[in-house]
C-alpha cells in the first residue's frame, strides 16, 4: 500500500510498521495537517540502550517531516513499573533516582528531534503526581475493563508463566492510557507509537480517548528487532549496548555495529540510519568481503546519529588504523605494567585484560582463551600458563577480545 503521507511512506518502506489502528484515516489526516505524536520511555536507567533506538528513529522521522514529536519520559509511571514484556516485577526506583536518570538521558533525545523548535520532552510526573486517586478511579476506572486487560499479550504471558502481576502494575496500564488522554487534550496529540509489546497499552489509550475526549486517535507499533539468529538485539555477553558515552565508549559502540551479522546489515541500515533508501539498496547488493564496507558505513552512520560526527569520525579512524593497517592507535584503552612483574609471572593475561576492562570476569577470560577468543599482537593466545613473558620484546602489547574490544598494554 502506498500512502499519501511522506512520513507514513518513509517508516513503512524502512520497516517500522508492525501493527496499526485505522492507518488509512490517519493517512488522510496527516496529509492535510501537521500532527502531534508521542512515544513513552521508561526511565529505569541513566541511559537508554539500542533497544530504544527504533523508537527514537520513529520520533526523528515524525519530526523530520515537520510534525511535532513528543518524547514522554515516564517520571511518574517509572515509579510503578511497566509489566509489558517482563517476566517479573521491576525494581521500584525512588523519585530522586528517576530524576537523575532523566537528566542523563535528555541529551540523547536532542540528537533525534528538534527540542524547543518543534518537538518536546515532557515528564508525565507533572500531571500524574497531581491526580486524586478516588476522583481518577471514578472518572476513568469504569472505562477500561479487566476483561479487556486480561486479553493483552503482555498480561497473558505473565499469567501463563504463573508469574505474579501486582495491582501496582495493573495500574500502570491505566496510567499510560491516561497519558494519551492528557496529551490529546492538552497538546492535540493524536498518535502514539511504541514497540509491539506496547500494543495493549496503546489500544487502551485510543479507546479511553474515544470515551472521554470523543476524539479519533491512532496507534502504530514497530516490530521487535532481533538479530538474524533470533537473539534480542543489543544484548551481548558483556551487557547492553548503551547510547550514553559514559556507559560504553564510542569505539566500542562503533565496533558493535561494525560486527553485526551479514544478514542484518540491510535491515539495520533502513532502521537505524538516515541514508537515502536508494543508497541503501545499492549497499544491499554487496556480498562476501565487500559487505564489510556496508558494515563500516552502518557503524559510522549510527555512531554519528547517537554520538555526533566527531565521535563517529574518530571511531572510524581508530578502527581503520587498528584493523586495516595494524597500527596501534594511542586512543585505544591502555594501561601500563612493570616489565619485572610480567617477567616474574606476577602479572598474567588475566590481569592485563581485567586491568584494561575488556571483560567482566576472570572466568570469562579463561573461557575465551579456550575458545580461541583472545589475540595478542594479532596472534591467537594459546598459553596454558597464562603468561605474557614471550611478548616482552615489545614496548606495547595489543590484546584483542573477539572482534570488538582491543586494548594496549604498555611495558615500563
Amino acid at each position: 500500500m502506498k500512502f499519501k503521507s511522506e512520513f507514513l511512506n518513509e517508516i513503512k518502506e524502512r520497516g517500522f510498521i508492525y501493527q496499526n489502528t485505522d492507518i488509512e484515516n490517519l493517512d488522510n489526516i496527516i496529509t492535510k495537517n501537521k500532527i502531534c505524536g508521542y512515544i513513552g520511555f521508561d526511565i529505569t536507567s541513566d541511559s537508554l540502550h539500542i533497544g530504544s533506538l527504533i523508537q527514537l528513529m520513529l520520533l526523528h522521522w515524525l519530526d523530520f517531516y515537520g510534525h511535532k514529536s513528543i518524547a514522554l519520559v515516564g517520571g511518574g509511571t517509572t515509579l510503578i513499573g511497566d509489566p509489558s514484556g517482563k517476566d517479573e516485577t521491576r525494581k521500584i526506583l525512588t523519585k530522586k533516582e528517576i530524576d537523575i536518570n532523566i537528566d542523563n538521558i535528555k541529551q540523547t533525545f536532542s540528537r533525534f528531534i528538534n527540542i524547543n523548535e518543534n518537538s518536546l520532552i515532557i515528564n508525565n510526573y507533572d500531571w500524574l503526581s497531581k491526580l486524586n486517586y478516588i476522583d481518577f478511579l471514578r472518572e476513568f476506572g469504569s472505562k477500561i475493563t479487566l476483561n479487556r486487560m486480561l486479553t493483552f499479550e503482555s498480561v497473558k504471558t505473565r499469567l501463563d508463566r504463573e508469574q505474579p502481576l501486582s495491582i501496582l502494575e495493573f495500574n500502570y496500564m491505566l496510567l499510560q492510557a491516561y497519558d494519551f488522554v492528557y496529551l490529546n487534550k492538552n497538546y492535540n496529540c493524536i498518535l502514539q507509537m511504541g514497540g509491539s509489546d506496547q500494543w495493549g497499552n496503546i489500544l487502551s489509550g485510543v479507546d479511553l480517548i474515544k470515551k472521554i475526549n470523543k476524539n479519533d486517535t491512532f496507534g502504530i507499533t514497530s516490530p521487535l528487532i532481533t538479530n538474524s539468529d533470533g537473539s534480542k538485539m543489543g544484548k551481548t555477553a558483556n551487557g547492553a549496548i548503551w547510547l550514553n558515552k559514559d556507559k560504553i565508549s564510542s569505539l566500542d559502540f562503533f565496533q558493535f555495529w561494525r560486527n553485526v551479522n551479514d544478514n542484518d546489515v540491510t535491515k539495520f541500515l533502513y532502521l537505524f540510519t538516515k541514508l537515502p533508501k536508494n543508497e541503501i539498496n545499492k549497499l544491499a547488493e554487496l556480498r562476501d568481503q565487500e559487505i564489510n564496507e556496508a558494515k563500516k558505513i552502518l557503524a559510522y552512520e549510527v555512531t554519528k546519529i547517537v554520538r555526533g560526527k566527531e565521535d563517529a569520525e574518530e571511531a572510524l579512524e581508530i578502527a581503520n588504523n587498528t584493523f586495516n593497517t595494524k597500527i596501534i592507535d594511542k586512543r585505544l584503552p591502555n594501561t601500563s605494567q612493570k616489565e619485572s612483574d610480567i617477567k616474574n609471572e606476577n602479572f598474567t593475561i588475566l590481569d592485563a585484560i581485567e586491568k584494561l576492562n575488556l571483560v567482566k570476569s576472570r572466568s570469562e577470560i579463561k573461557r575465551l582463551i579456550k575458545s580461541d577468543g583472545i589475540k595478542v599482537n594479532d596472534q591467537l593466545y594459546k598459553n596454558s600458563d597464562l603468561s605474557l613473558k614471550e611478548y616482552l620484546g615489545s614496548k606495547e602489547i595489543k590484546i584483542a577480545v573477539g572482534k570488538k574490544k582491543i586494548g594496549i598494554l604498555k611495558i615500563i
